[in-house]
Formats: C-alpha cells, structure tokens, sequence
C-alpha cells in the first residue's frame, strides 16, 4: 500500500454538501388549456399569484427577458425567461436574484406547463433548487426542508389561484 492511498484512508470523510431538491405539484382546472395558458402564459404578468403584489419586466417572452416579482410580504425575486413555447403551453424560468430569508433556495430553475385533457387543463409546475444554505449543516430555515416546503407552498397557491381564476372566467 503507498503513503499516498494509507493517507486517504485515514484522512476524515468528507461529505458532498447539498442535493438538488425537486418539486412537482399538478391541478386540473376545469377550463380549457388555451385560456389557462391566457393567464399563466404571460411572464410579464404574474399577479395571478396570491403571493405577488407587482410584476415588473422587460423584454415580454422572449427568452431573456427579465422580470422582478415584488411580494406581498415586501420581498423581492429577480428572474429570468429561459424557454418559452407558446404552442406548447409551458415556460421555463430561473431565479437570478433572491435573499434567502425571502425564499430559502438557491439555483432555482422551474418550468410550468399547461396540458389539454378532455376539455380541462392540467396544470404542472415543477422546479428544482438548492436548499439556502449551501454548506454542510445548514441551520433550520435554509435545509432541504425548508426549501421543499416554501416552493411547495409557492406552487400550491398559486396552482389554486390560478385554478379559480381561470374556472371564474
């Protein structure tokens, strides 16, 4: 046995830091996906969201463009358009910029889809993250935890707004 593999084996283990997390939450809104996709569809406009008192952008839905999302609770989350397929009803977005108090993740990229089925839409949105706290023991409010259950409850919302909005109409 060398020095060289004595030494890694009796060095401390070290540990890989944090996963990506993924969510994925889904509803069936009785309406027909074109004017669902009317709602969710325009990056520019997301104040469909219960959660979101402004939003403000440039560049519409072109990939690129840029949009930064003002919250009811004061806070804020900058993002940019990654992907955007008007036929295909779905969009992809990536956060730029967010203080973890206000959203504990990081490298946070989602895409929410709207599908046809039998007269009604199903609405997917699904994302994908770091947790806040990007070292080894992350304390409470930035775990893995933390970051699955605040975008969960993002989506959830906004999935039962958008839901009743859409079936109002």
């Amino acid at each position: 046995m060398s020095l060289f593999s004595a030494g890694l084996l009796a060095g401390p283990a070290f540990a890989h830091g944090p996963s990506r997390q993924k969510v994925v939450e889904k509803i069936e809104i009785d309406a027909p996906a074109a004017k669902v996709w009317e709602i969710v569809g325009n990056f520019q406009d997301w104040n469909w969201h219960p959660g979101i008192a402004k939003t403000e952008g440039t560049g519409g839905n072109a990939v690129d463009a840029k949009r930064k999302l003002t919250l009811k609770n004061g806070g804020t989350i900058d993002e940019t358009l990654t992907k955007y397929d008007a036929d295909g009803k779905s969009l992809s977005y990536k956060i730029d910029a967010v203080d973890v108090k206000v959203l504990p993740v990081n490298n946070y990229a989602a895409t929410i889809s709207v599908k046809e089925e039998g007269g009604k839409s199903v609405v997917e949105w699904k994302g994908a993250f770091y947790r806040g706290f990007m070292n080894n023991d992350p304390p409470p409010e930035l775990s893995d935890e933390a970051g699955l259950k605040a975008v969960s409850d993002i989506y959830k919302s906004g999935l039962a707004a958008l839901k009743a909005k859409a079936e109002s109409k």
